[in-house]
């Protein structure tokens, strides 16, 4: 016996109708409609892997490549497809259901700055277009946080696809004129709160009035009083609203708290509960006529 067969499953290759595989094994997970239909916008051949099928009794069952072959189906508009099958035939039922708990155990998943790099490798315009953006400042992308280094991958990559080349140019502007490449001023939740301030108030935020009351306060500060009020980016936007605004009572030139809410609200459609819990302290309330940054001219308008 080769003692090498020892590392080479037992297995062989067909290729099988998927109307001739059965995926309803109680290990099995539920399928996700979501990801099928989110894979089938975005079908590549080349990314279908072969599904592992352990033949008993005559049955096909598949124990690896559930979701493949409601991809491979849905995109094809029929289960008369056939894929590639790595068949067993030597495995018992509680074997496949092992297989199928422990498949994922030691396997290494990408991670963004990886995958990035892979795509900047295969000329994706979208990565080619950002590394351009990010290195034309003088910084860099990078897995290590440093001064003038990005880690914050799948970050810049969400700003740029939901908001576009601009919107992205000019946070990194904001962050830059306000903390000079400080490494904590690229993190995700900073990257996120400066975005959420230029697509909320996008022309009524100045910059230069923005670099000048941000970068007077210490990033750690900020950040650490940002988690204080709320958790994520959203408690980070807003301290950075209450700097900007610093002792500024009227109207000229302020920027209203609950704006980044009512925009959130509108934009994304959040539910009203996720509103009506935020609270207003002495620095945030504002007259009620003006609740959401109206002008007495637009209010009366509505």
């Amino acid at each position: 016996m080769n003692p090498l067969s020892l590392y080479v499953p037992n297995v062989h290759f067909e290729q099988i109708p998927i109307k001739n595989l059965v995926s309803n094994q109680e290990y099995q997970r539920n399928l996700s409609r979501s990801h099928i239909e989110r894979a089938v916008a975005s079908f590549n051949l080349y990314q279908i892997n072969p599904v592992k099928i352990s033949r008993r009794e005559d049955i096909n069952y598949v124990f690896n490549g559930q979701h493949t072959i409601e991809i491979v189906a849905l995109a094809s508009g029929s289960r008369g497809t056939p894929v590639w099958c790595m068949i067993y035939d030597d495995l018992s039922y509680e074997h496949e259901a092992d297989i199928f708990a422990n498949q994922m155990k030691f396997v290494r998943p990408l991670q963004p700055y990886e995958i990035f790099i892979a795509n900047i490798e295969a000329g994706s315009d979208v990565q080619l277009i950002i590394r351009d953006l990010v290195e034309s400042y003088g910084l860099s992308i990078g897995k290590r946080k440093s001064p003038g280094v990005i880690c914050a991958v799948s970050t810049l990559e969400n700003i740029f696809k939901k908001h576009g080349y601009h919107c992205l140019n000019r946070v990194l502007r904001l962050i830059i004129g306000a903390w000079e490449g400080d490494c904590d001023s690229f993190s995700a939740n900073v990257l996120n709160a400066v975005t959420r301030l230029v697509v909320v108030y996008d022309e009524q935020l100045s910059d230069a009035l923005f670099k000048e009351k941000l970068g007077a306060i210490s990033l750690k500060q900020l950040i650490r009083t940002g988690k204080e009020r709320r958790s994520g980016f959203m408690g980070v936007s807003e301290v950075m609203v209450l700097e900007y605004n610093g002792r500024r009572k009227g109207n000229a030139n302020r920027l209203f708290m609950n704006s980044l809410y009512f925009h959130e609200y509108n934009i994304l459609n959040i539910s009203d509960s996720k509103t009506d819990d935020i609270p207003i302290d002495e620095d945030r309330r504002v007259d009620e006529k003006n609740l959401f940054g109206f002008t007495d001219e637009k209010q009366n308008a509505i």
